[in-house]
């Protein structure tokens, strides 16, 4: 999505192989930061959504395309592109999944576009950087108006959202790696013994 009308882009340096990092990122479950709950809620009620259910997570991936956003490229290991169209000022936001190949021709008046990331960078073999990027591109200028009416605000929950989200993956992942690092060393150890 080469012209937008929003963008965010946020990332973190993390002490961990990227294969793992990107592992974590896909099993990592959005609901388990309760500060992100409250955003959800918070959004919700100022909206007057109907009351949400909650779900049990399948990790990140799993749940943003049970939510309607349909995958525009993944590289297993390094990259996943996640897509599609809303109307996202709605009080309860229904996303409808668009493909590759739909995504930059689609057109339809009255929508907005949103484009997510999330990639892992390798650094060296025990380090990477994980970043995120989300675009947004209404579909004529009224939608475009709402979209930014809608931003101004929104993107304070988006912001903290991300804020919140990439150290509690970086944690997760370097905790990951230590102790997969701690199992190794115990397991050299008990064969040097034998």
């Amino acid at each position: 999505m080469p012209a937008y009308d929003a963008r965010e882009r946020f990332q973190v340096h993390v002490q961990a192989p990227a294969t793992l990092v990107f592992d974590t990122s896909a099993r990592f479950d959005l609901q388990s930061i309760r500060l992100v709950r409250i955003i959800f809620w918070l959004r919700g009620r100022l909206l007057g959504a109907a009351a949400s259910s909650t779900w049990q997570s399948g990790g990140f991936f799993a749940d943003a395309r049970r939510l309607g956003w349909g995958t525009l490229c993944e590289e297993p290991g390094r990259l996943f592109v996640a897509g599609g169209r809303c109307q996202p000022w709605l009080p309860d936001v229904t996303f409808i999944p668009l493909s590759a190949t739909d995504f930059l021709p689609y057109a339809e008046p009255g929508q907005v576009k949103i484009a997510w990331t999330l990639e892992v960078e390798p650094l060296d073999e025990a380090s990477c950087r994980l970043t995120t990027e989300t675009r947004a591109v209404a579909t004529d200028p009224a939608a475009r108006r709402r979209l930014l009416h809608y931003w101004q605000w929104a993107r304070v929950g988006i912001h903290t959202i991300r804020w919140l989200v990439l150290p509690a993956i970086r944690r997760e992942a370097e905790t990951r790696y230590r102790l997969l690092g701690a199992s190794h060393a115990s397991g050299n150890d008990s064969r040097r013994d034998v």
